[in-house]
């Protein structure tokens, strides 16, 4: 999978237009995560060219909108596990106000038993608000040539994807923290000789020891868009993955 600013910036304006509109909010905790990572696991996950996309929530949330957008530029699916039947309706609803119910398929059950059925997952979203998202971290199977992990509202001390990565053989894993809102840690998975960087808002240092990395801003461009509204929008994005 290349890299498509162009793929990145349309879903970046589409997040950040149906966000505007309140969709995604409903069952939105008053503390999540700041705006700015919603546009921009949206843009990530268009950017790559993500075709099977992963989220793993108690409901819908504007992360779910997010994905979805980033869904319908690719020409991909979000497929959003949800463990409670409870949650079904509402969270349908949600996509339905959006516009983008064809590019979401909703699975209801044990996050443990349905995730398996999931191989080469190109861009996936756990919520870590459970005790039991380390496990699930662990049954992803991602696509080894190019994958994204995201770990959403990682608090108190809780960490993201460590360790052994289903579907990963000889590979390189990069991981770069954002530490906004309620914790959001983003986790890029490829050959080191496929992948590109990745821009980050502040440059950062490289760790000592091991396969896991602070990355600095590089290979990113600015773009300038202009909204429906007339209002311009500038923001970056990594040329490549």
């Amino acid at each position: 999978m290349g890299w498509s600013p162009e793929n990145a910036a349309n879903a970046y304006l589409d997040t950040l237009k149906l966000r505007s509109q309140g969709h995604g909010r409903r069952n939105e905790a008053q503390k999540s995560v700041e705006p700015e990572s919603i546009e921009f696991i949206s843009a990530l996950a268009a950017g790559m060219g993500a075709k099977l996309i992963v989220q793993i929530s108690p409901e819908a949330s504007q992360s779910t909108v997010a994905l979805a957008a980033a869904a319908r530029q690719t020409g991909g699916r979000l497929v959003c596990i949800l463990p409670e039947e409870e949650s079904l309706a509402s969270t349908k609803e949600v996509i339905e106000e959006s516009g983008l119910n064809d590019m979401v398929e909703f699975k209801v059950g044990d996050p443990y038993e349905l995730l398996p059925e999931y191989e080469n997952i190109d861009f996936s979203l756990v919520d870590c608000k459970s005790d039991s998202y380390t496990g699930l971290l662990k049954l992803i199977d991602v696509n080894p040539r190019s994958s994204v992990v995201v770990a959403n509202h990682l608090e108190g001390g809780k960490e993201g994807l460590r360790g052994d990565v289903r579907g990963l053989n000889k590979g390189a894993v990069r991981s770069l923290k954002r530490p906004i809102g309620e914790g959001m840690e983003v986790t890029m998975i490829g050959k080191m000789d496929e992948f590109g960087t990745m821009a980050s808002p502040e440059p950062k240092r490289a760790a000592k020891g091991g396969g896991r990395r602070w990355w600095s801003r590089k290979k990113s461009k600015w773009v300038k868009k202009i909204d429906e509204s007339g209002e311009e929008h500038i923001f970056r994005l990594p040329q490549s993955l």
